[in-house]
């Protein structure tokens, strides 16, 4: 799936337009002076969690009939990540 990356001022003046680029599939992220503001992203699109990805990976080894192959290095920065996840803050939506 494709990304753009657009300017907040680009987003409001043709939003119609931006619209039609997210129906189409591509995530759009809004900038502000370079730093993401929002994304949007066709919805009902699923997510995959990283179990979810685990076992269609398997299924592709089955299929293919040789394992995939993750380095040592990035399992060790996902496991990282996995273990230092926080809880989303949602207080802002609260009000």
């Amino acid at each position: 799936m494709a990304t753009i990356h657009i300017s907040e001022t680009e987003a409001a003046s043709d939003f119609p337009g931006l619209l039609a680029r997210v129906r189409a599939g591509v995530d759009v992220v809004i900038e502000s002076d370079h730093e993401p503001v929002a994304v949007l992203r066709p919805a009902g699109l699923p997510r995959r969690t990283i179990s979810q990805s685990i076992a269609i990976l398997d299924a592709i080894s089955k299929e293919r009939g040789y394992e995939s192959a993750i380095d040592d290095d990035f399992a060790a920065d996902i496991a990282h990540r996995i273990s230092s996840r926080k809880p989303r803050d949602r207080s802002a939506y609260d009000e």
